[in-house]
């Protein structure tokens, strides 16, 4: 029996990461990124090396998640500034 496999993929303190947004758009994984560094709020990018495997073809979103506890903050930021973006 593998123990590595009983243990969650994504562990913080108070739980686990939800996704707040799938784009293909770098400039606007860039442009959230610093949005949620000023409010403190971590995140992580996954699949950003498989969207480069595929041939950047943008088949494959990058999915952006944000810590479980962080998740309504962030989304209320996303949904305050879509227009500031241009509706992201």
């Amino acid at each position: 029996m593998c123990l590595f496999w009983e243990q969650p993929l994504v562990s913080t303190a108070a739980g686990g990461m939800v996704e707040l947004l799938r784009t293909n758009d770098p400039v606007l994984i860039s442009w959230l990124r610093a949005l949620l560094a000023d409010e403190d709020i971590g995140m992580v990018v996954l699949d950003a090396h498989a969207s480069i495997l595929e041939g950047s073809a943008n088949a494959i979103q990058r999915r952006v998640m944000v810590a479980d506890e962080d998740f309504p903050r962030a989304q209320y930021l996303l949904e305050q500034s879509r227009d500031v973006y241009g509706g992201a």
